[in-house]
């Protein structure tokens, strides 16, 4: 029996408080991580994500610290002391899910020029930046046989190019991230690091219900699988390729959407 764990390991998820970034928080407390560290730019909901999480550890019969912390990681000044204040609390990161990500969608012509750069700062920049500031910890990982991890969170709107509703900036930042995901596998493999980007298709979220509501019926009946994404499917993948026996797993880019990618609803123009 093959047995998918992250026992004793420390894990970060930035946007960790709701969302994709909430399931992956919960499947590493439910299956064996010390301590989650979780944060996002709103106080209350660190607040409510920790005592949820704590919540959860409990009720199934787990020891995990939580720790979270407020900060909008997209601002560098807060994402540096963001770093200072979790580099006091723990002493290595086993695991980094770089999660935070916005979006923003409208036609071309009313497309602002500063909503593009806002989400590629927080989807891309901020990315970049988080992983900058912890690969020292993440360095403090050493062996060979279990190194540390990071996970990008993608979209599989990085393998297509229709677009049905003007989400420029997000589309450019996914692709920028996987193809970032890839570079950064090939820098930190001999760092005893390795990288790989989760490419979700649509899950019932804050952030993609409004998308939903417009094309959900359409993206059912295109999907492979006649459905939407739940949060188990987010969660088995991250927790192999956080485990032990994806150690040799590198750069790679894994779609989470049932083939939806493969069979795209058509862009309208």
């Amino acid at each position: 029996m093959v047995d998918f764990n992250v026992n004793g390991k420390t894990a970060l998820i930035t946007g960790g408080t709701r969302g994709l970034g909430y399931y992956c928080a919960e499947a590493l407390v439910l299956n064996g991580a010390s301590t989650v560290v979780i944060t996002s730019r709103k106080a209350k909901a660190c607040e409510e994500a920790k005592k949820n999480l704590e919540q959860t550890a409990k009720e199934n019969g787990k020891t995990c610290r939580i720790i979270s912390l407020p900060a909008d990681i997209a601002v560098e000044q807060q994402a540096e002391q963001f770093y200072q204040e979790v580099a006091k609390q723990i002493d290595k990161l086993d695991i980094l899910v770089a999660n935070a990500g916005a979006s923003w969608g409208a036609g071309l012509e009313d497309h602002p020029v500063s909503a593009v750069k806002k989400v590629l700062d927080l989807n891309l920049v901020a990315v970049f930046h988080t992983i900058k500031l912890f690969t020292p910890l993440l360095e403090k990982v050493t062996s060979q046989e279990d190194p540390s991890r990071i996970i990008l969170m993608s979209s599989v709107i990085s393998l297509t190019t229709n677009d049905s509703v003007g989400t420029y900036g997000y589309l450019a930042s996914k692709a920028g991230l996987s193809h970032l995901g890839k570079n950064l596998a090939v820098q930190f493999g001999h760092r005893n690091i390795t990288v790989n980007s989760l490419a979700p298709g649509f899950f019932p979220s804050k952030m993609s219900n409004g998308l939903l509501e417009v094309a959900g019926d359409m993206m059912v009946a295109t999907n492979p699988r006649h459905r939407l994404g739940v949060k188990e499917d987010l969660q088995g993948a991250l927790l192999y390729l956080c485990s032990k026996q994806a150690n040799y797993i590198n750069g790679i880019v894994l779609p989470v959407d049932g083939g939806a990618h493969l069979n795209p609803v058509g862009a309208k123009f």
